[in-house]
């Protein structure tokens, strides 16, 4: 029930995005839409995996964690800004080892994508041995609190959608 249900929503997006309902483009809609639900099933359907959650909760925590990252963004840049413009010195910029934890290899990727967006942090290097993200922090003056942020971030936002 549910597979017709996301074969039904994917299609509806497809027609929508195409501003067209002829039969021939809703045919090729569930052809797409089929295909792509073969090959996420994995993702979309299987919700016993440990520390995961079913599709339609990932959706609806997107949104927070969506937010909550454009908010690091206008921080990040703020604080830049601020360096641009000679009003704060830049002093303290250095490398703040960020332990991985119970990520996923994807839940990994996602940090670090997260973590890049804002301006004045860039993922250097994933040390998969010592299991920690090296992250250059343009104001490393406290590296306890950055690991600690990302880790809070981590916890309530991003482990929902991407664990």
């Amino acid at each position: 029930m549910r597979v017709l249900l996301y074969l039904l929503l994917l299609t509806l997006t497809y027609a929508l995005v195409l501003a067209s309902f002829k039969p021939w483009d809703l045919a090729i809609g569930v052809a797409v839409s089929g295909t792509l639900l073969f090959l996420f099933r994995r993702f979309v359907f299987d919700e016993h995996r440990a520390g995961e959650r079913g599709v339609l909760r990932r959706v609806l925590a997107f949104w927070p964690f969506a937010a909550v990252t454009a908010w690091r963004v206008v921080v990040g840049t703020w604080e830049v800004a601020l360096l641009t413009l000679h009003l704060r010195k830049l002093e303290n910029q250095g490398i703040v080892a960020v332990p991985i934890g119970e990520r996923t290899p994807l839940g990994v990727a996602v940090s670090a994508l997260s973590t890049t967006l804002s301006p004045g942090t860039v993922l250097i290097d994933v040390d998969w041995e010592r299991e920690v993200m090296l992250i250059h922090v343009i104001d490393a003056s406290d590296p306890d609190a950055f690991r600690e942020g990302e880790q809070d971030f981590y916890r309530r936002y991003q482990r929902k959608v991407f664990p």
